[in-house]
């Protein structure tokens, strides 16, 4: 008999992966429900079940999953703010994540966001649509010879560093750990957090959420910043504080804000909400704010990262069939 699995959260684009990378070893039951309390209970019969970056593994869902007799949670993502570890391992569960899927599409998708940004390639469009050929509103400024600013040099941030020194660019870095290979290799200087947002031109934040990093962001750095500094957010939304980005963009504190996360993006983004209204005043500012770049977290949304999010999460279950640790299994 087949072991089963339950998918939440389950998006068109990502079942034929999840099916190819399967290979009809498991029963893979999708919903395209999140995981809430209130969903908890679709879990019933599952020991098995894979949950996205916008589902809910707080303490009271994680205690109604185990109650309905869940065992295992692998993540569909990177990042696993949004499981609650210690009561997790309190309860007895095997949780695990898919790191390193490909930071290429990460790291690629910054780079977009901010060339968007600085060259206004979303205003050129809608002028263009509207029959304005004008350049007036379109003068950005050259990439090469300016100072880009890594927060946080992972695999993302690695990968950063490496487009942006072909680029041309002159590099800081901020990390807790850091790179011997990217300091040698692409002379990058490391330096403290505030000391890169008062030098860079382009800064890129990469770093995980954690109690640390939560409202990394904020007024007493964006004020240091250059008054033509642009910022390219691909992490995660609550790392920047989007209140404080908004009134240092409109007190001209800072040039531009290009992001792919948003704080209280959870139960909005990766949904279709062109037929209802969205009550949230604060995302509303966000996209229509002139200097500001938006993207619904697509950076991930490649056939190389959504291949490779697949196998890692078949290859998370199949290592816990066996009685095997995976790799990235987050729980010791």
């Amino acid at each position: 008999m087949k072991n089963k699995v339950l998918v939440y959260s389950a998006k068109n684009f990502e079942i034929p992966f999840l099916d190819n990378a399967n290979k009809e070893e498991f029963d893979i039951t999708y919903t395209q429900e999140r995981l809430t309390s209130k969903t908890a209970m679709l879990s019933v019969g599952f020991e098995n079940i894979s949950i996205f970056s916008a589902d809910d593994a707080s303490p009271v869902v994680l205690q109604k999953l185990r109650d309905f007799g869940v065992k295992y949670i692998t993540l569909r993502s990177a990042g696993y703010d949004n499981v609650n570890l210690k009561i997790a391992k309190k309860l007895k569960f095997k949780v695990a994540n898919a790191p390193g899927y490909s930071p290429n599409a990460i790291a690629e998708h910054a780079i977009a966001l901010m060339l968007a940004l600085n060259r206004k390639l979303i205003l050129a469009n809608k002028q263009i649509e509207a029959h304005n050929f004008s350049l007036e509103n379109l003068v950005g400024f050259n990439v090469h010879k300016k100072t880009a600013g890594i927060i946080g040099t992972g695999k993302i941030g690695g990968v950063l560093v490496k487009i942006l020194h072909g680029f041309g660019c002159n590099i800081l870095a901020n990390d807790l750990k850091k790179d011997p290979k990217l300091e040698t290799s692409f002379n990058i200087q490391y330096t403290t957090l505030k000391k890169v947002c008062m030098q860079a031109d382009l800064l890129f934040v990469c770093v995980p959420l954690t109690s640390e990093t939560h409202y990394l962001i904020h007024k007493e750095l964006i004020d240091v910043m250059k008054p033509k500094a642009l910022l390219v957010n691909i992490a995660r939304g609550a790392i920047v504080n989007t209140i404080d980005i908004l009134e240092g963009l409109n007190a001209k504190k800072i040039g531009g804000y290009a992001t792919d996360v948003y704080e209280n993006e959870s139960g909005i983004f990766f949904y279709d909400h062109s037929k209802d209204k969205i009550n949230d005043k604060l995302l509303q500012e966000v996209i229509d704010h002139s200097k500001i770049v938006l993207t619904p977290h697509q950076a991930f949304v490649t056939e190389d990262a959504l291949t490779k999010i697949a196998e890692t999460t078949f290859y998370n279950i199949r290592c816990w069939k066996q009685n095997t640790t995976p790799i990235n299994e987050l729980i010791h």
